[in-house]
């Protein structure tokens, strides 16, 4: 069965590949977590009371980190999750998830305050912050973080027409010399993490191609994502015959939070007009559901299994730890599946109608309600 399932990917894999390498790719923009028409459609949302995405909107406006009057914790010379410099943690991911958060209240209410706002908050990083240290916890730093800093500019450069183009340039030059160093040093590593680690990474890298126009690198990314020998493969994450995760055996939030990365590179690269959804027979959609399905209560298969490093292989047994605390990762992918192609999910539905208004956690996009409601 596996031999036909790496037979099955490797087709998939040359398939695509050739299909996205054989002429040089014209990116759209904005294009990354939202075209334009998700744009226009997130304004409409959020002005109508009566729209399925308003209590999403109600959620978004309220958090504090999406003020335009929100006050910097930094900026920082050094930032880190861990180390000499852990301290700098809760507060720059504060100031990073705000930048991004200013971002989409600028798209939801057109108040400049708040795209202003996120270009000062990045803008402060771009002039201060000169390394990320060789941590353990570097290259989830920079794929969580990152991916926010990137869709900021996204939007402000292609949707803020008051956006000074020398400014957003000192911003992407903190990206490409601070930031994507330790993504090429960890796709140079051989395998070590959770599967997690892969798409958070890969997410942010994938991104950062598109705002560069970057084919060699959006190219680099989908390989990852469809072909690495990492766990963070969709191969390798979501066992095909059940939808198991990788890291069921750990917790329900470290698997949440990788199919959530997952679902986040789907998207992006749908965005591009490139189906990763589909991959292996929808295999993501089997992931979310048989992570839905036990975090409901219910009960699921599971089996011990080695994993592509050979350290996370010891769990007999699905985890009990995290069960039930959902994150906001299931609007995006139940939008995608359910409302673009049709197939079912009845227990991320459920999950759905269990969360009622989706919010944000700082390691996801959010607000679901309102940034993908209806998302062609």
């Amino acid at each position: 069965m596996k031999k036909i399932q790496c037979l099955y990917l490797m087709v998939y894999f040359l398939f695509f590949l050739s299909s996205v390498s054989s002429a040089q790719k014209k990116f759209i923009h904005p294009g990354i977590l939202f075209s334009s028409s998700d744009l226009q459609r997130i304004y409409q949302t959020a002005k109508d009371k009566s729209s399925a995405g308003y209590a999403s909107f109600e959620l978004l406006s309220n958090n504090p980190l999406a003020s335009s009057d929100y006050k910097l914790k930094g900026p920082f010379r050094v930032i880190s999750r861990d180390g000499e410099f852990g301290n700098t943690k809760s507060l720059m991911e504060a100031d990073f998830s705000a930048a991004y958060l200013n971002s989409l209240m600028w798209i939801a209410t057109r108040d400049q305050k708040h795209a202003q706002k996120s270009i000062e908050i990045l803008l402060g990083y771009a002039d201060s912050l000169q390394r990320i240290p060789s941590t353990n916890d570097a290259p989830l730093l920079v794929g969580l973080e990152g991916t926010k800093i990137i869709n900021a500019l996204e939007i402000l450069k292609y949707d803020f027409k008051r956006a000074d183009p020398k400014k957003l340039e000192r911003i992407i030059r903190m990206v490409k010399g601070i930031f994507l160093p330790v993504c090429e040093q960890f796709y140079a590593s051989p395998a070590y993490t959770n599967g997690n680690w892969g798409p958070i990474v890969t997410k942010f890298y994938l991104s950062a191609a598109i705002y560069l126009d970057d084919q060699k690198m959006y190219d680099k990314a989908i390989r990852f994502y469809l072909h690495a020998n990492d766990n963070g493969t969709i191969a390798n994450y979501v066992d095909g015959e059940t939808g198991q995760i990788q890291e069921s055996g750990r917790d329900q939030g470290h698997s949440q939070l990788g199919i959530g990365a997952m679902a986040t590179i789907c998207e992006i690269a749908w965005k591009q007009g490139d189906d990763l959804y589909a991959a292996l027979n929808n295999r993501l959609l089997k992931g979310f559901e048989y992570t839905a399905r036990y975090n409901l209560g219910n009960e699921v298969p599971f089996k011990k299994w080695k994993d592509i490093t050979g350290k996370y292989s010891d769990w007999e047994q699905i985890s009990v730890i995290g069960r039930g605390r959902f994150i906001p990762v299931y609007q995006m992918v139940y939008n995608h599946y359910v409302r673009r192609k049709g197939l079912l999910m009845p227990f991320t539905q459920q999950v759905i109608a269990k969360m009622g208004a989706e919010g944000y956690d700082r390691d996801q996009p959010g607000f679901g309600g309102l940034l993908y409601l209806g998302s062609k």
